[in-house]
């Protein structure tokens, strides 16, 4: 069977998803809607190839873009071909928010996911909208769990910025984590010193450590939000592990993963993992002025 990674765009705005309704293709999907995006070209990262799409096709300027998940699809027309698609929510650019078609589309549209019905819009495009709504449904039902007879830890989702860094890369290195409530509160935070590594292994440490405090403290649904798109996707499955010295704390972390009901990854911008990064940091210099001090 062959493999192909495509990339998919979901807009909000005002509790509304950006919808397209196709124009050329496939006959199956003429006249059905579908969030924007498409395959990836070679040699092309998948947030340039998310880019070009939704400014050749809907004239749309990205002010951030996260990723949200990665699943996989059948092709119906061709079921030799196997999709890897990864799905990131978009921000758009202040004053950017007007559609522009190009050929390929012939209408859009402004909707809310509930009131979509599924024979309008792509197979691709329902089995999106169905992550959505089990990630709407995940959190509603964590919401409404009563916390008198039960540790509020065994069924919170919490979210866990991760981070690591080395300074020669290789050389010093250190990995960080931060774990956050549902309600944006520090839950716990701490770093480990790891000795000479390189950038690529301190990241991967900081997910271990991640999971090991947040297994520890008994929570079973963890969303990480890391800088380097490298492990997002080597964890999501997207890209694969080539270098060997990787291998072992990958297989470490998915041990780990089986201990939960859930783990995702997502990809944010390096400005936006200051609290990890200041632990890896901290811990850096740390060590550092524990060297001085034995001199």
């Amino acid at each position: 069977m062959k493999q192909r990674i495509s990339v998919r765009a979901i807009i909000r705005q005002d509790d509304k998803i950006l919808l397209l309704r196709r124009a050329t293709g496939r006959q199956t999907i003429l006249g059905l809607y579908e969030v924007p995006g498409g395959k990836i070209a070679y040699k092309e990262q998948p947030e340039d190839a998310l880019r070009r799409y939704l400014h050749d096709d809907g004239g749309i300027h990205i002010q951030t873009s996260q990723l949200f998940d990665a699943v996989t699809y059948i092709d119906h027309d061709d079921r030799d071909i196997q999709y890897a698609v990864i799905v990131y929510l978009v921000g758009l650019a202040e004053g950017h928010h007007g559609v522009e078609l190009s050929q390929n589309y012939d209408k859009y549209e402004w909707t809310k996911s509930s009131n979509i019905q599924h024979e309008h819009v792509t197979d691709l495009t329902q089995l999106i909208l169905g992550i959505i709504e089990q990630e709407k449904i995940t959190d509603e039902t964590i919401q409404t769990i009563s916390h008198n007879d039960v540790s509020e830890a065994t069924y919170e989702r919490v979210i866990i910025y991760s981070d690591g860094g080395s300074r020669g890369n290789p050389g010093p290195s250190a990995a960080g984590y931060v774990i956050l409530s549902g309600r944006d509160e520090v839950v716990d935070k701490g770093g480990e010193y790891l000795g000479i590594t390189t950038n690529n292994q301190a990241e991967y440490h900081g997910v271990r450590l991640g999971l090991e405090k947040a297994h520890e403290l008994g929570y079973r649904q963890i969303d990480f939000r890391i800088d380097s798109m490298l492990v997002v996707n080597q964890m999501n499955g997207i890209y694969k592990i080539k270098n060997r010295e990787l291998w072992p704390i990958h297989e470490r972390i998915r041990a780990l993963m089986l201990q939960f009901d859930k783990v995702t990854f997502s990809h944010v911008k390096r400005e936006f993992n200051q609290l990890a990064d200041g632990m890896v940091n901290r811990t850096l210099d740390a060590h550092k002025d524990r060297e001085r001090s034995a001199e």
